[in-house]
Formats: structure tokens, sequence, C-alpha cells
């Protein structure tokens, strides 16, 4: 996380870092995600294994700085489904204001990691999640790479039955609404757009 705030990170080394860092929370917020044994062959024999039962497990990210953490969490459940939900923040209102949607057609049957590296007023992830319920979905949880204390007592409010992880929780939101210390847009950090 110190290299991900370093403003002197360049987007390989961040997009890089945001993968490994979204990878090591992909564990924990599996970790109770339901396992059943499996019998598979080995060159020599047999091995009782663990594999994800249950419910299948959908990623959905917030576009586009979400992109970013998509391929550290499908290195460990590889055969998760990528939804996408777009949203931006209008810069006057702080609203999110939506304009792309596509998830899988059995969304309501999956578990499902919303992911967004900022949780900042919480209103993208909000409307993320409302969007997701009035399409069926029942077993969600949100996963943020930094967060500020008012984006996390509103996502909660607004969603108390969702998890939600995060790497750190940050002092504030400044007056534009962005994370303080934070780490800057991570979007354009991503993609290296200003």
């Amino acid at each position: 996380m110190t290299f991900i705030r370093d403003v002197n990170t360049g987007p390989k080394e961040f997009r890089e870092l945001v993968d490994e860092v979204a990878t090591l929370m992909a564990y924990e917020v599996t970790r109770n995600t339901t396992l059943e044994e499996v019998v598979v062959q080995t060159p020599v024999g047999q091995a009782r294994c663990q594999t994800i039962s249950g419910k299948k497990l959908a990623v959905v990210p917030i576009l586009r700085a979400g992109l970013g953490m998509v391929d550290g969490i499908l290195k460990l459940i590889p055969h998760a489904r990528v939804g996408h939900i777009g949203l931006y923040r209008d810069p006057e209102s702080l609203q999110p204001v939506s304009y792309y949607a596509k998830l899988p057609g059995d969304i309501e049957e999956r578990e499902i990691i919303v992911i967004d590296p900022m949780l900042a007023t919480g209103g993208s992830a909000s409307a993320a999640v409302d969007f997701l319920k009035e399409r069926g979905a029942t077993s969600i949880k949100l996963m943020c790479l930094i967060a500020a204390p008012e984006g996390v007592n509103l996502f909660t409010n607004n969603h108390p039955d969702v998890d939600v992880y995060v790497a750190a929780i940050d002092e504030r939101l400044n007056e534009h609404g962005y994370i303080v210390p934070g780490l800057g847009d991570a979007g354009d950090r991503l993609f290296g757009t200003k």
C-alpha cells in the first residue's frame, strides 16, 4: 500500500501493485466460502482435495478503476464470472451517474464481490449494490483498497447486509470528495490518464 500511495509510482508499477493487493485481499473476502471435498487422480494415485461448492462466484468491478483489481481476484478464483457496472461521480454534485451495465444472466444465483479501489463518498458503491439487488442479487460483498470514514458510514447505513473489506481506512474526504491522504484518482493512475 505504501508504493500504491506514492505519487512517484508510475502506471505500470501501480497496476502491478493493485493486482497484487487485490489477490491478497481476495483470500480474506473468500475465507468463508463453502468448500466441498472432491477426489482427483494424480499421476501416482488419488488425492482428496477441496473445491468451492454451493453458489457460483461473480466479480463485478465498478468501471473504470475497478478493472485494475479484476485479474488479481481471478488469480485466486479463475472460474468466477465477471460483470461490469459503469458509474462515474458527477464532479459538482458528487453523486453517482450510471452509464453501463453488463452482468452474468444468473446474477441472482451468485455470490458477488463488487470491487472498486476507492470508497470515498460511498455513493457509487451504494448505487452499484442497489443495481445488483434490483436484479435479484442477495449475496454481495464489497472490496476496496482505501476508504474514507464518510464512505464507509454511508455504505454500511445503506447496505448493512453487505460485508465491506478494505485494506486501509484513511482520515477523511476533502472538499472535492477525494480521500485524504488517499492515493489520488485510482483510474488515472492505473491507466496513465489525467
